[in-house]
């Protein structure tokens, strides 16, 4: 055992454990100084001369530039050996071991026929930290050549950092706008991989979610890999998201208050031995899906005359994990328990999940283990597996078993049910965009309209394919509410928007959207509210935010707490940015904040109508 390691390991009780699953074996040697992929960038002439021109940019000495970017190479430098990845397979199936993974043996042989042929790309959707170990494992153990995962560099803990080198994985700085010589390292190293048919491992997201839903895409990985295949012919490189999907998780609690302004803990060896030994108690099954693959190559040669083609693949990316992502029983009983904000019976619990699934199954939208929702043996065995971990709490002293929400849960709750949000967005658009056409007294066109206009308002927080595609998505969704349609969308009018949303069922526009809009409804209140000549900082605002929340939630006019979350206010400033609020000056911008809090309570004001509605429809 390295020295150094001793003191640290005995203090955690570590030792056995670890020496068992082969983390304490002395390495198998210094990893070398050059892996190939390393040694073949530093020997190329045209990263030479790259990074000749980037010294003159930068006003440094050429040599200077040239050995900070040998380090940082090195820095990067992973490679695949027997020894390492088999201790690491033995060590991260005991990281994993509070779930079985699921996952469909024909997408794995349909893979394994591509690999032969290109790059396969795997950027994954990250609810886990347990994500960084399983895709890399379901890769590798179905016959799929080894990838090498971009991982971020605060996971580079001594001492598995010298398995996981060994092991594929790659160690990438978070924050580089200031390192110019590691970003071109890195983009040179990246292609590199690409060129040696190398496939790529790494979160889509950037950082893990913290409300359940997919985050934002981060665009480094991804630029790198479209800037080596735009300097190259020949090499091919397929996209192949990747879906996975917890029926519960040990660490959500952790990062839900990470979501309310709380502090991360560091990633050290303190911490990974305590989050390995808080996966002792089974958690159910993990979920893993590969979403449709594209061919990027074919991709950027179709948007090859468009603006922000990077941007439009890793959101097009997005839609594609979430179509990907089979809804879960934890999901939709976590739906209807917020829903009812009581305890349940089985009996009504199965009377709101049942239409649901009856629209999932229309929508031909994946279930987890293709499980039948409408079973009272699995809407029974999730209850008490909710219960048993303390996110619910059961009584059965009564006449009647009942379950509800467990005291301080309902935002661990909300993490479940929002990874099933995306199955349900299009629906709950749908809608509100029939509450505006009675409003206005029209139909189709008043509804086609609203329906454009809430993907705009929401396109920061989900993802949604392009207009023309939508807009047939929408007229699919809408068509589903007329029964006599024959499953095609027909001119309406306002009487028949009415009587659809009157008979309607699931209705879940105020299940699904509020705590969003609700979280739009603190910005906006705030950007209003705020001077217009006035510096802005964001930080300082988002924690204005938090605070105001806070009360707003007190005072219950929110419907919840899960609305007072810098991960729900983020995306909503980031609208406002991106509608011109936010920066002083400009055109009347106090008149047009004022105009954004309008919209938003106009929204509200038709989602308490839809609530209306569905406690009518339940008597």
């Amino acid at each position: 055992m390295d020295d150094r390691l001793v003191p640290a390991v005995d203090r955690l009780g570590a030792r056995p454990v670890l020496q068992r699953l082969g983390v304490l074996h002395e390495p198998e040697g210094p990893l070398p100084s050059d892996t190939a992929e390393v040694a073949a960038v530093l020997a190329d002439p045209g990263f030479a001369a790259q990074l000749d021109v980037l010294a003159a940019t930068l006003g440094r000495d050429p040599g200077q530039v040239r050995r900070e970017a040998a380090g940082h190479l090195r820095e990067m430098g992973a490679t695949h050996t027997r020894r390492a990845t088999h201790d690491w397979a033995r060590f991260s199936h005991w990281l994993a071991r509070a779930h079985d993974l699921i996952l469909d043996p024909g997408q794995a042989q349909r893979l394994r026929a591509l690999d032969r042929k290109q790059s396969l790309l795997f950027p994954f959707s990250h609810r886990s930290y347990l994500d960084g170990v399983t895709v890399p494992a379901a890769i590798s153990q179905n016959g799929i050549s080894p990838a090498f995962v971009l991982a971020g560099a605060n996971l580079d803990v001594f001492p598995f950092n010298h398995l996981l080198r060994r092991s594929g994985f790659v160690y990438v700085r978070r924050s580089t706008a200031d390192l110019p010589v590691y970003r071109l390292a890195l983009r040179c190293y990246i292609a590199r991989l690409i060129r040696n048919r190398r496939n790529l491992c790494w979160s889509i997201e950037g950082g893990r979610t913290r409300t359940g839903k997919l985050r934002p895409p981060s665009y480094g990985v991804l630029r790198y890999v479209v800037d080596a295949l735009g300097a190259t012919t020949g090499e091919q490189a397929l996209i192949v998201p990747v879906s996975v999907v917890y029926e519960q998780l040990h660490e959500v609690p952790l990062m839900t208050g990470e979501a309310r302004g709380g502090s991360k803990r560091p990633e050290d060896l303190r911490w990974l031995w305590a989050f390995g030994r808080s996966q002792r108690e089974r958690f159910g099954r993990a979920y893993l899906e590969f979403g449709e693959p594209v061919s990027l190559r074919e991709r950027l040669d179709q948007l090859r005359d468009e603006t922000r083609v990077v941007e439009r693949i890793a959101l097009e990316t997005c839609h594609r994990i979430n179509r990907a992502t089979p809804v879960t029983g934890t999901a939709v009983v976590c739906l209807a328990l917020l829903a009812a904000d009581r305890a349940l019976t089985l009996d009504e619990v199965l009377d709101t999940v049942a239409p649901l699934a009856r629209y999932l199954a229309r929508r031909g939208r994946p279930v987890a283990g293709a499980a039948d929702l409408t079973h009272r043996a699995t809407i029974h065995r999730t209850l008490d597996d909710l219960d048993r971990s303390g996110v619910l709490t059961g009584y059965a002293a009564g006449t009647e078993a009942v379950w509800g929400i467990a005291p301080g849960q309902h935002l661990v709750a909300a993490f479940y049910r929002n990874t099933a949000v995306h199955v349900l967005v299009n629906r709950a658009i749908g809608e509100l965009a029939l509450t505006a056409a009675i409003e206005h007294d029209d139909g189709l066109a008043t509804a086609s309209r609203e329906a454009l206009r809430l993907r705009d308002l929401l396109k920061f927080d989900f993802f949604f394919p392009a207009r023309t595609q939508f807009a047939h998505e929408m007229a699919a969704e809408l068509a589903l509410a007329d029964e006599t349609g024959g499953g095609e969308l027909h001119e309406f009018t306002a009487a028949d928007a009415r009587r659809w949303l009157n008979g309607g069922t699931p209705l879940v526009a105020h299940l699904v959207l509020r705590p969003f809009l609700d979280a739009y409804h603190v910005v906006a209140d705030r950007l209003a509210a705020a001077e217009d000549d006035e510096p802005f900082d964001d930080a300082r605002f988002l924690d204005e935010c938090l605070r105001v929340g806070r009360q707003w939630a007190l005072q219950r006019r929110l419907a919840s707490e899960e609305s007072v979350s810098l991960e729900l206010f983020k995306p909503a400033l980031q609208l406002a940015r991106h509608r011109g609020l936010v920066t002083p000056g400009g055109p009347a911008p106090a008149h047009r904040r004022s105009a954004f809090l309008d919209e938003v309570r106009t929204i509200l004001r038709r989602l308490d109508t839809i609530a209306q509605l569905a406690r009518a429809q339940k008597g």
